[in-house]
């Protein structure tokens, strides 16, 4: 019975993660650049810039890990350059985390806690499972290209294989080959990871220290593999991006550094210096950071400010997940043994390369928290369910089950329903819709001028028309970074990419061209031959031949 309801398990957790991929949300710019680029290296050996098998990507000069793309790149070469072969390998680890929570439970507690109800038996591992296949923070980021979401299946699944690795040697190989593919993935994890490996090492301390030979091997393994990581933080452009998103990037703590100490008599005096400088007032700034990860507001209510990570009315995790958390914190008090002293430390670090940046709280650099979280909720089931059995409070357990599925039908309702609505801009909806009327139509004009509105609409037309990739190499230029860090392109082929300023200025300097701006930035009187909806309904671009 336990199998078959594991079974069943991933299949909801395949459902979830599968169902319309390829449509909904719509596709985004950093997903149209991973496709892309794959595709340009498979046709050129080259991304899209002319760099040869990158480590990393060099995009929008944010520089990207480099291990998804690789990923993806077996996919767009089967598939072809779509939708699929860029969210399907997301999708697919998502699941496989799913799955990889169920082992790591089992390992973590061998002696496991169960529940039997109407013949049906569970424990903390298939509870687990279960919370995270339904997870609202892990579907949305199993939903899409994002490469945090494979770091997260790297890092679990390494982590599952280290603790195999106190009994076994040839998991430790692999629990080193798969955090450092964490490392590739995605910036957070390489905070995380270490972090994480800390934990492992002081807690089961008194394992390791029996035979630390076998350490030696796995160790020189993860450096040497991480070599190449290394070598290419040496190029100024990989490093100056990261410091870009860091903490110090924000001027916020230097400038109260400068308030405080204009409050002295004396700005220069000892007390001044030592109560208020850049150690302090950024340490205090990474403090504030990595707590806001824990407010309540953020994990059940309100979820991530930033509307692409988020969903309407909804948090990181469920309301019920209060109850759970609150119940499995007690029972771990009573019983704090080796396992559960992990999960608490991967909790602790889980957010901390987000409390680095000046984003926070921040769902996406976190993501890797939704695994201990969703653990400790599970053991709060668990045991609250077995509480009300032994009390024959069986009209208890349906409360919780009918409050579960309540919370989680209204998820997928806010999912499908209102998100792309209520945030129309959190994806580049509508931008699929131009292109595919332009390639019927742009042969009829000398230019097609497109409004930058939008997020790097230059890579999402590449990734549509299929532009060759080695045409767009010898011909396109990166623009200098602007205020975050980024670049774009402004043309290729005979598609331009305007900052819409006067209309006049822009129909007198584009004659025998499709203009396409925004509703806003196209005036009623215009000659709009064409209107462009997003699958949500709205209208995003207006079509002008001028």
């Amino acid at each position: 019975m336990k199998k078959y309801l594991l079974i069943l398990i991933i299949v909801l957790a395949f459902v979830l993660r599968f169902w319309k991929l390829d449509v909904y949300p719509a596709f985004n710019a950093d997903e149209a650049a991973i496709g892309y680029n794959a595709y340009s290296l498979i046709q050129t050996g080259r991304d899209e810039h002319g760099n040869s098998w990158p480590v990393h990507f060099q995009s929008f000069n944010d520089y990207k890990p480099g291990l998804y793309f690789y990923i993806v790149l077996p996919f767009v070469k089967v598939l072809g350059l779509n939708e699929w072969a860029v969210r399907l390998p997301g999708a697919f680890l998502g699941v496989l985390t799913v799955l990889i929570v169920y082992f790591l439970t089992n390992e973590l507690f061998s002696h496991r806690q169960k529940f039997t109800i109407y013949n049906l038996q569970f424990s903390i591992s298939e509870a687990a499972a279960f919370f995270l296949a339904i997870s609202p923070w892990h579907i949305h980021f199993s939903r899409g290209g994002w490469e945090v979401n494979a770091a997260t299946f790297f890092i679990t699944l390494g982590l599952l294989f280290l603790l195999k690795g106190l009994k076994s040697f040839r998991h430790l190989i692999l629990a080193s080959i798969f955090w450092v593919f964490a490392m590739y993935t995605y910036h957070a994890a390489r905070v995380v990871v270490p972090l994480l490996g800390l934990g492992v090492l002081l807690i089961y301390w008194s394992e390791i220290a029996k035979d630390l030979k076998k350490l030696i091997l796995p160790v020189i393994l993860g450096v040497i593999l991480l070599t190449p990581l290394g070598l290419d933080f040496t190029k100024g452009e990989v490093a100056s991006r990261a410091a870009g998103v860091g903490l110090f990037a924000d001027p916020g703590p230097l400038n109260r550094i400068n308030e405080q100490r204009g409050e002295h008599n004396d700005f220069e005096n000892l007390p001044a210096k030592v109560f208020h400088n850049k150690a302090v007032n950024y340490g205090l700034a990474f403090l504030q950071n990595w707590a806001a990860h824990y407010h309540g507001e953020f994990l059940f209510l309100s979820g991530d400010d930033i509307e692409r990570n988020k969903v309407p009315e909804t948090g990181q995790m469920y309301l019920f997940d209060i109850l759970f958390l609150a119940v499995g914190f007690i029972y771990i008090c009573k019983n704090l043994d080796k396992g559960w002293k992990l999960i608490l430390w991967w909790i602790i670090v889980a957010p901390t390369a987000a409390a680095l940046t000046f984003q926070a709280p921040h769902a996406l650099r976190a993501e890797n928290m939704v695994v201990p979280l969703m653990v400790i909720s599970a053991y709060g089931l668990v045991n609250l369910a077995s509480l009300l059995k032994q009390k024959n409070l069986i009209g208890g357990i349906w409360l919780l089950v009918i409050f579960i599925a309540w919370q989680f039908a209204r998820y997928e309702h806010m999912y499908w329903i209102h998100m792309a609505k209520e945030y129309p801009y959190s994806s580049q909806y509508g931008v699929k819709e131009l292109v595919s009327y332009l390639l019927e139509n742009k042969e009829r004009y000398k230019n097609v001028v497109v409004t930058d509105r939008y997020d790097q609409p230059y890579i999402l037309f590449l990734f549509y028309t299929k532009f060759d990739p080695l045409i767009f190499q010898k011909g396109h230029e990166l623009t200098p970074k602007d205020g975050f860090g980024f670049s774009t392109v402004r043309s290729f082929d005979n598609y331009r990419f305007v900052s819409f300023g006067k209309w006049d200025d822009i129909r007198s300097e584009n004659s025998n061209s499709l203009i396409i701006g925004t509703s806003n930035e196209i005036p009623k009187e215009a000659n709009i031959i064409k209107r462009i909806y997003g699958t949500n309904g709205f209208e995003y671009f207006d079509v002008v031949a001028n």
